[in-house]
């Protein structure tokens, strides 16, 4: 199993000294995010000129900030700059971001999320002058205000063509969609003894790719924080105070992502009661509702040996890259120990 390290999406506040650590011990990746502050490419940036080994992942840019080929351009240069070592991450989003900050349409997430991919795909295998014609993307432009000028291009860059894509999925149809079109996906969170939530979505969309697509060939990389201390209960509260973040307040009572995906792990009472909590501002009492056991689900917590026997669930489970969410090099050692 592969390691990588989540950077965080809270503001350019780079850990190098961490970030170091997880090199050094060979963790495969680091990763950094965005939300509606600091966007998720200058870190890498910063974060790739002083390191030498470690990947640098996108998880994940938000496909409303950017057109497909701004965000192809941004990758084939990231890539170029660190020597080949970009991971690119996408997403959609969710409807408050993309309407309320980006001042663009949410729409349809995953046709557009496909046709997103096929024009990045496109421009990094530079086989041909870029041209798309679809429901959401015309390349050349050619609606009714365009001057009439534009022409297909191609990249004056050769990107890799084989450049790493994942999605951030959780959803039936979304895992459905990233194991048609990516080469992982970004989950959140996950418990590894559920893998009936994530596995026939994803053969069903290795099916319809085709080529004999299969898991094998395909990065199953969730979001995991590890927390290593004697005292279990402080470990869990910020977990707790993450998914209650999450599960009731990261999306509109009748659009929540986060809270449908508790729920379809079997949390559906808790979930209620959290983003009920959560809307109407007591947001201690929706911490408190988050069950102990949906954070020993999802996150690696507590003394050594209590991690040291959860990480065989985690071993026997089909997941092949584990994105640790940590402030501790201890844990990023025991890990290292227990899994490299």
């Amino acid at each position: 199993m592969k390691l990588g390290l989540l950077g965080g999406a809270t503001g350019p506040r780079v850990n190098m000294d961490l970030i170091l650590e997880a090199e050094r011990l060979g963790f495969d990746s680091v990763w950094t995010g965005e939300a509606y502050g600091s966007d998720a490419v200058t870190p890498l940036a910063w974060i790739g000129a002083r390191t030498t080994k470690i990947k640098l992942g996108a998880a994940i840019l938000q496909m409303p900030a950017r057109t497909p080929a701004m965000t192809a351009m941004t990758a084939m240069t990231l890539d170029a700059l660190s020597g080949g070592r970009f991971l690119l991450g996408l997403g959609p989003s969710g409807p408050q971001v993309a309407e309320g900050w980006h001042g663009v349409a949410y729409g349809k997430p995953l046709p557009r999320t496909r046709e997103y991919i096929s024009i990045v795909r496109k421009i990094l295998k530079r086989e041909a002058p870029l041209q798309h014609h679809g429901e959401f993307y015309q390349i050349p432009y050619a609606g009714p205000d365009a001057t009439g000028l534009g022409k297909p291009l191609k990249s004056i860059m050769h990107g890799r063509a084989d450049l790493k894509i994942y999605t951030a999925s959780i959803s039936p149809n979304s895992l459905v969609c990233a194991g048609e079109v990516a080469d992982g996906t970004l989950p959140i969170w996950m418990n590894p003894e559920q893998p009936q939530l994530f596995l026939p979505y994803l053969n069903r969309g290795f099916a319809k790719a085709g080529g004999g697509k299969s898991l094998a060939d395909f990065d199953l990389a969730p979001f995991v924080t590890c927390i290593v201390g004697a005292d279990l209960e402080k470990c869990r509260m910020p977990v707790k105070e993450n998914l209650a973040l999450y599960i009731g307040g990261m999306g509109a009572r009748t659009q929540n992502f986060y809270n449908d995906y508790a729920k379809r792990m079997g949390f559906e009472e808790a979930a209620g009661k959290i983003q009920d909590f959560y809307l109407s501002g007591r947001k201690a009492e929706a911490v408190a509702s988050v069950p102990d056991t949906l954070v020993d689900a999802v996150a690696l917590v507590g003394p050594r040996e209590r991690i040291t026997e959860r990480i065989q669930a985690w071993k026997a489970s089909p997941v092949t890259s584990m994105l640790i969410g940590t402030s501790q090099p201890e844990a990023l050692r025991l890990l290292a120990e227990l899994c490299l």
